[in-house]
């Protein structure tokens, strides 16, 4: 089954309060309070993020956390990457050259196509999107470069 990490789904949360909060600062406390995420894990997640870039930190009496840059410019793939590291379905996947196989394997390019497609899937879907609480017709792209020759198509989201 493949299934985002639960701080990779906080790191989501966190960062749509912080999109919703436009320029303001938002400290750690108040995003584990209206997140409802024990502060421990919203200032592990912060620092994840901050480490990757989505997100910038003032210290001070009025410091806090904001987004580095629009909602629109972070990517579902950039908070991936940031919490979880670069997606990869298998070793070639995300290592190619690192499998003891690779040589006579025939089925790894194929999972290396499946693997760009859901890659260019998730770099296609931004925060704002993520963040919206309106229900919208998101357009599936055209995968038929990474495998084959299906449509795009709409679906409700």
């Amino acid at each position: 089954m493949l299934r985002i990490s639960k701080l990779t789904d906080y790191a989501t949360v966190i960062l749509a309060h912080l999109a919703d909060n436009g320029a303001g600062l938002r400290t750690a406390v108040e995003l584990a309070e209206v997140s409802r995420i024990g502060v421990p894990t919203v200032s592990k997640v912060l620092q994840d993020l901050q480490r990757a870039g989505l997100v910038a930190s003032t210290r001070g009496a009025h410091g806090g956390y904001a987004l580095a840059r629009p909602a629109g410019a972070i990517s579902a793939a950039d908070i991936i990457d940031a919490v979880e590291g670069p997606v990869g379905l298998t070793e070639c996947s995300s290592h190619p050259g690192q499998c003891g196989i690779e040589s006579s394997c025939r089925v790894g390019h194929s999972w290396q196509r499946v693997n760009l497609a859901i890659r260019l899937a998730l770099a296609d879907i931004t925060l704002t999107q993520l963040a919206s609480r309106e229900t919208t017709a998101l357009l599936v792209p055209n995968l038929s470069g990474a495998l084959g020759t299906r449509p795009s198509v709409r679906v409700r989201a």
